[in-house]
């Protein structure tokens, strides 16, 4: 009987701990967009600088959940939230990379020759905050309905990278001479919808710990 206290209060420290995280990467992500949108140098550096950060609390949960496992060998709905715990742990940090590769992108745009073509990723970046927000409260309350229509925004996320794509091919054949600009500028597309790709992956996760169904590549969803 206390075995099985110190096990749920275990796994209440860990739904806490992924909660922590979930709110450090939503605020490196939208300290990366706003880098973009404002062309703030010095946002920038900051979400590279404090990567770390996530890096450590990630190694943290997986460690606080392989120890729950180990332990007291959970099964059914336990082992479940454990394991999509570890998964969902895993997207938070691949987030954290994004938005550090989105940061890192802003400088490499700003180091280059000025060029008077640009994109406006304000929308896209606000769809796929709003996307990790969406993922997260599913997470906290445990809701298959947000989780489900969150997996069901990231076609919308696809067309805004189709759209810089094609804007940005444009630009490039009449200012050959800033390629590496226009470069690094579509670079942020692809970074942003990989970020959404990773937010969809922690709604699927949700829905796998709530109803124990592995929804990756459903039909259904699409």
């Amino acid at each position: 009987m206390r075995e099985n206290r110190h096990f749920h209060k275990g796994l209440e420290k860990i739904k806490k701990m992924i909660l922590s995280l979930g709110a450090l990467v939503e605020d490196r992500v939208h300290m990366a967009s706003r880098s973009v949108e404002k062309r703030d140098l010095e946002l920038a550096q900051t979400v590279i600088r404090s990567d770390y950060e996530i890096d450590e609390m990630e190694v943290e949960i997986e460690e606080e959940c392989l120890k729950s496992i180990a332990l007291y060998q959970p099964v059914a709905g336990d082992l479940r939230f454990l394991v999509a715990v570890i998964k969902i742990n895993n997207e938070l940090e691949r987030i954290g990379d994004q938005a550090v590769n989105i940061a890192q992108r802003m400088l490499r745009v700003a180091r280059e020759a000025p060029c008077n073509v640009n994109f406006d990723y304000s929308l896209m970046s606000q769809k796929v905050e709003h996307m990790l927000k969406k993922s997260l409260d599913a997470l906290v309350k445990m809701d298959v309905d947000i989780a489900l229509k969150t997996c069901l925004m990231d076609d919308e996320i696809d067309q805004y990278r189709r759209d810089a794509y094609d804007y940005i091919k444009e630009a490039m054949y009449h200012n050959i001479d800033h390629l590496g600009y226009l470069i690094n500028l579509l670079l942020i597309s692809r970074h942003l919808e990989r970020l959404a790709d990773h937010t969809t992956n922690i709604a699927e996760e949700v829905i796998y710990m709530i109803e124990g169904e592995i929804v990756r590549h459903s039909k259904e969803l699409k």
